[in-house]
């Protein structure tokens, strides 16, 4: 662990006196908080010099290690304050060296009024071909997750780690086809999974896995996980914390963006790759367990489709720009990406960890519609009613004012609490009304509710969503490395994209996400199977997976073969199965 370079910091504050207290002591306050409303972040960044060869291991234990288990010298890391630069509270506590506070800049007077926003951008009206052009193709889920781990993705991370044992003194020989089956491999743990991965070989009854253990020998598969790499170690940017993975990043958010349904509403947030080595994040919503992991950004559709990504590394490796903060910052950098593929008028949803007046300016320059709920202390000093005074009033009150200037609104709702919500696209009108569930009286009311406040609820949920399908099935084998949980984090994203594009792409033969994971997972262990050892084939119960009724598909391939029903000429086979069969022989071959 290289945390002896750092320090863990805070962003709490009590008056102007600063208090140093021990992590430990942090996280046992944390626990005793009784709000359900309060969720407060520690971050630990990876380390400064991520990019020397030695983070290529980690002292944890891949199998055994969990998140509530941390290390002692962490535990009694001392906690020092950090001042964001920005003069406003930040919720994570980051190991990494505090910065010296900046300068406050004068800010131009906003001149607030009452009235609704009339805003100015075009309306949608853009269309999506390549998405037609996606239906059109009808592609199975191995054919859309191969738009993202797609040939020259395979190839570059065959070269990379071939070229890393090499730098190790050994001669690894990976194959493009060897690697499909540790991505199987790591795919099907996801939904079986066992206490040690090694227990997919073992011959007990209990625990042997067929699948696994015919696809590749383990001590193959533990050798070529040990080396896996995406790097040259030799070309690491030394500023940049995550340089190890940076070329797959780079690689994964082009394929992401390219393949990205065209649409109009985008949400923005934080999603959390769980970590349980010694570096990592933790969130710790009230009585929950301690979960560690990488803070990671993420821009994606309102389905949850993950159109951009990027690592957090805190400020002291990202600087903010345009007077904004980091989250604000994160937010101009999405939409910089989506505005790759035009200049269109897309709505931008995210809460108020990125929100600010200022943020909303900057993205209406660009021509780019946003809405967000905002905390008091970032609104320009709206002069709008105290929440104390909304809240003696009925449910549904609001207040609102529009910055004269800039035509942004800033909104205050009363419902269970007293909301505040900012836009440069929507205002009030028209207004509506939303069930309120009242427990005392046992009975549904109806309260008013403003029009941007009602389309943020709409539409602000896609990270959550993207979050919800990963955690279902997430990857669970990990390796030493201390980047290994976001490789999965990766393979977890592109699985869930392709699925989001099957839905899109095929509405008369949907499967739900399992059946698609199970899908690609057995597809690529029986394609790719290493059948060179003699009687390996004969082992393969290859029957029961021809008979299993779950994810057969007809493809289309270049090479004439025999059916296997009929024995005639077809150019078709059966995607799993790895059999030329008719279409019209497809039903009769798979039943028994």
């Amino acid at each position: 662990m290289a945390s002896s370079s750092s320090s863990l910091t805070t962003g709490r504050r009590t008056g102007s006196k600063l208090k140093s207290m021990k992590l430990l002591e942090v996280l046992n306050a944390l626990e005793e908080e009784e709000s359900g409303q309060s969720r407060e972040e520690i971050f630990i960044a990876p380390p400064n010099n991520a990019s020397g060869d030695f983070t290529d291991e980690d002292s944890g234990d891949e199998d055994g290690r969990r998140g509530t288990h941390l290390p002692g010298n962490v535990l009694h890391a001392s906690v020092v304050p950090e001042d964001s630069g920005t003069g406003e509270e930040d919720d994570d506590l980051q190991l990494q060296p505090a910065m010296k506070k900046q300068k406050a800049v004068v800010e131009p007077q906003h001149v607030w009024t009452k009235r609704d926003i009339r805003p100015d951008f075009t309306s949608w009206t853009a269309s999506d071909p390549h998405m037609e052009d996606l239906k059109s193709q009808e592609l199975s889920p191995v054919g859309l997750f191969e738009l993202f781990f797609d040939e020259g993705t395979i190839n570059f991370i065959v070269n990379e780690t071939n070229r890393y044992a090499w730098q190790k003194n050994v001669n690894l020989g990976l194959t493009a086809q060897e690697l499909k089956c540790v991505l199987g491999i790591l795919i099907l743990s996801g939904y079986i999974s066992y206490p040690r991965r090694r227990m997919f070989w073992e011959t007990s009854p209990d625990s042997h896995h067929h699948l696994v253990a015919d696809a590749i020998r383990r001590d193959r598969f533990e050798l070529i996980f040990s080396y896996l790499h995406f790097a040259d170690n030799n070309e690491l940017d030394e500023s940049d914390r995550f340089a190890k993975v940076r070329p797959l990043i780079v690689r994964m958010n082009y394929n992401f963006q390219k393949h990205a349904p065209l649409e109009e509403f985008y949400s923005f947030g934080e999603s959390m790759c769980e970590y349980f080595g010694h570096r990592g994040s933790k969130r710790l919503p009230a009585g929950k367990p301690v979960r560690l992991g990488y803070k990671i950004w993420c821009g994606t559709t309102s389905r949850g489709y993950l159109v951009w990504f990027e690592p957090s590394q805190g400020t002291l490796f990202t600087k903010p720009d345009r007077g904004l903060d980091l989250g604000g910052s994160m937010v101009v950098k999405f939409v910089d990406a989506l505005q790759t593929r035009g200049c269109l008028p897309y709505h931008i949803f995210f809460d108020k960890v990125f929100t600010s007046v200022k943020l909303m300016s900057i993205l209406r320059k660009k021509g780019v519609k946003a809405t967000g709920t905002v905390r008091e202390y970032r609104t320009e000093r709206c002069p709008l009613k105290d929440p104390k005074e909304l809240k003696r009033m009925k449910r549904g009150s609001f207040d609102y004012k529009v910055d004269e200037s800039e035509e942004i609104i800033v909104c205050r709702w009363h419902d269970s609490s007293v909301v505040n919500i900012c836009s440069n696209a929507v205002g009030i009108e028209p207004a509506g009304l939303t069930s309120h569930h009242s427990g005392a009286a046992k009975t549904q009311a109806q309260v008013h509710q403003p029009s941007l406040l009602r389309l943020y609820q709409e539409k602000v949920g896609g990270v959550g969503r993207m979050d919800q399908n990963i955690a279902k099935y997430k990857v669970k084998i990990r390796g030493m490395k201390w980047y290994s949980s976001f490789i999965g984090y990766v393979i977890d994203a592109a699985l869930n994209n392709a699925w989001q594009l099957h839905r899109i792409c095929c509405h008369d033969a949907q499967v739900d996400l399992l059946a698609f994971r199970r899908y690609v997972a057995c597809v690529y262990l029986e394609s790719n199977a290493d059948t060179s050892s003699q009687g390996r084939r004969s082992r393969r119960l290859e029957t029961e997976s021809r008979f299993d009724m779950i994810g057969h598909w007809i493809i289309h391939q270049d090479k004439r073969t025999r059916c296997a029903l009929c024995h005639s000429q077809t150019n078709t086979r059966c995607e799993k199965c790895q059999k030329g069969v008719h279409a019209k022989c497809f039903r009769a071959y798979h039943i028994r």
